[in-house]
């Protein structure tokens, strides 16, 4: 016999997203979303405020732990860690920003799928160490970066650090969007096993690995051609001054 299955509770998700998009309040969102969600799925006021009641009890510590670090790395910084990175990256004479980055890429992807997922992160690694260090490489070979060369750099260091890991904890067997694969198959009448759902993202990641790894080569060259850019616009004006006098 064939169950209906209710879609209406999913309207929880576009609140979530209409929400971020206008930039409100995320706290306000998720709550609102979750009693939406809890109406469209019949259930009572009183159960709602149940559900987020245990849910808040049993994730309260989770972000104690996520906050931990941050003055601990703000401490190190003010200690010139970022300098220090700085200045050792810069002594590697082979190394550009790009090749950096792809190693980077690489150890965040590899490490990711054998369940390693803390070993990189935005507020961990990239913030402190890794854009600094990929800085310190173009700066090494251009001279003092513009502001918007800079922020390339910073967005394409987070986009390795978050490509690496989304990608790469799909092959660990035990990451929880692995085994929730497997239930929802197991649900719909076929079986297969963690390890066989882990295999079956190993081409995907290498895949992204190699695409990413090309955008990042560009970005060398994208570097190059826009420092170059950069000092044929300052000497033009530098000549008619010339010329004027």
């Amino acid at each position: 016999m064939n169950t209906a299955i209710n879609f209406w509770p999913l309207i929880g998700v576009a609140v979530v997203a209409v929400g971020f998009i206008l930039r409100l309040n995320p706290m306000m969102i998720v709550s609102v979303a979750a009693v939406i969600t809890g109406f469209l799925a019949k259930m009572s006021f009183h159960d709602i405020l149940a559900v987020m009641g245990v849910a808040f009890i049993k994730f309260r510590n989770l972000p104690l732990i996520t906050l931990l670090p941050l003055p601990i790395i703000g401490l190190l910084e003010r200690h010139g860690l970022r300098e220090f990175v700085q200045t050792a990256i810069g002594k590697v004479r082979a190394a550009t920003t790009g090749r950096f980055l792809i190693c980077y890429l690489f150890v965040r992807e590899t490490s990711a799928s054998v369940g390693l997922v803390s070993l990189g992160g935005q507020a961990q690694m990239v913030r402190p160490l890794i854009a600094p260090m990929a800085e310190s490489v173009a700066e090494s070979q251009h001279g003092k970066l513009a502001p918007h060369q800079a922020h390339r750099i910073r967005a394409f260091a987070a986009a390795s650090d978050n490509i690496g890991l989304f990608f790469g904890e799909d092959i660990f067997i035990a990451f929880g969007g692995v085994l929730f694969m497997q239930a929802a198959l197991r649900t719909a009448g076929i079986e297969v096993s963690a390890i066989q759902i882990a295999f079956a993202g190993i081409p995907t990641a290498i895949c992204v690995f190699l695409i990413h790894s090309f955008r990042l080569y560009r970005l060398d060259a994208w570097l190059e051609r826009d420092i170059k850019r950069s000092l044929e616009q300052t000497k033009v004006p530098a000549v008619n001054q010339e010329c004027r006098s």
